[in-house]
């Protein structure tokens, strides 16, 4: 996966919105590992990925259904975005 910018945690964050909360954890590492697997195609063959876009974890957001900008960060927004930064604090440390 390319690295990490803040609009890859917001895209990551609205996508896992539109999940219940017990399912977002495992939202978010499905699409870090597509994420990973769009950036091994792009660098193999110098193209996106055509399901899972071109490794950076927005591209691969960007593909999935995702709540619009919120206004407020309430309590769900901040356990979307805290679900997202626990899972790429996780993906960093393997």
């Amino acid at each position: 996966m390319r690295p990490v910018q803040l609009a890859d945690v917001e895209m990551a964050a609205r996508v896992l919105m539109r999940s219940a909360p017990n399912k977002r954890a495992a939202l978010m590492l499905d699409l870090i590992q597509e994420a990973k697997i769009a950036d091994a195609h792009r660098q193999r063959f110098g193209t996106p990925h055509l399901e899972f876009g071109s490794g950076t974890l927005l591209s691969r957001a960007a593909r999935c259904d995702a709540a619009p900008r919120s206004s407020a960060m309430n309590g769900q927004v901040l356990d979307a975005y805290r679900v997202v930064i626990d899972a790429l604090l996780s993906h960093q440390n393997q």
